[in-house]
């Protein structure tokens, strides 16, 4: 008889999760958060399954110095609605950078992430902090090296 190969698919606890650390200072905002997004969906890894949690848990600190290339400061804002006639309001980046810099960074990751009960889940394995300091060092987290 022929022997059988089967596809063998990483379940939710057969999963190796680290946590990494990502120091953000004079990264770029859109090419830190694919990276970020990539690595809290495991893409990277062997043991990748598209259906399941496999990926790490991702701290990052600094968010107050990612870099916004060109006139990105100006041009790009976010929108909100609050739900009634002519609620839209609109805020730039800087506007928002100033009060809440890790809502760009997590805002950015979440854009990149899956739209779905999966993505849901994955955004919650991201920590922001504006500062260098961080409540994760009992995880022991390892340095992920980003590039520009």
């Amino acid at each position: 008889m022929k022997e059988q190969k089967l596809t063998r698919f990483v379940t939710r606890e057969g999963a190796d999760r680290k946590w990494r650390v990502v120091d953000a200072e004079g990264k770029t905002l859109g090419r830190l958060a694919s990276e970020i997004a990539m690595t809290i969906r495991g893409k990277r890894k062997a043991t990748f399954t598209p259906n399941a949690d496999t990926g790490d848990f991702v701290v990052v600190v600094n968010a107050d110095k990612v870099a916004l290339t060109g006139k990105r400061a100006e041009l790009k804002y976010y929108l909100r609605h609050s739900g009634y006639p002519g609620g839209q309001r609109t805020t730039t980046i800087k506007e928002v950078f100033e009060k809440k810099p890790e809502f760009v960074v997590r805002h950015a990751v979440w854009g990149m992430l899956p739209k779905n009960r999966l993505g849901r889940k994955l955004i919650k394995k991201l920590k922001v902090y504006a500062s260098p300091e961080h409540p994760h060092a009992a995880q022991k987290p390892e340095p992920l090296e980003i590039q520009g």
